[in-house]
């Protein structure tokens, strides 16, 4: 088992996690405010970019490949080297439905 320094963006929050853990089990266990919902990769609630740094995180099927490069589902992701996190980031391809509902409802707001 091994440990690596998991740091979050903007907060100055960093814990201690190991290779066999999820980063969201170590904020919870830490008290950390990690946001998350479904807890089996499904939901992109626990999202966050990885600015620095390496995870593995198979069962996070909410990422396409090409996302899992660059995000990791916290409730599924554990690292393999230290990690520099930015939470409440989303993939683009949520961040597009995101921004469609939004157009819509303002849409439907206006009419």
């Amino acid at each position: 088992m091994t440990e690596y320094t998991v740091e979050f963006v903007g907060t100055g929050e960093t814990i201690t996690c190991s290779d066999t853990e999820t980063i969201l089990s170590r904020c919870l266990e830490e008290g950390i405010a990690q946001e998350y919902s479904c807890r089996v990769g499904m939901c992109l609630a626990c999202s966050a970019e990885i600015v620095e740094g390496e995870v593995t995180q198979p069962a996070a099927r909410g990422l396409t490949e090409e996302e899992a490069e660059n995000y990791a589902l916290t409730c599924m992701a554990r690292p393999q080297s230290d990690l520099t996190l930015d939470r409440g980031k989303y993939p683009p391809s949520i961040e597009s439905d995101l921004e469609a509902e939004g157009s819509s409802a303002g849409a439907t707001a206006d009419d």
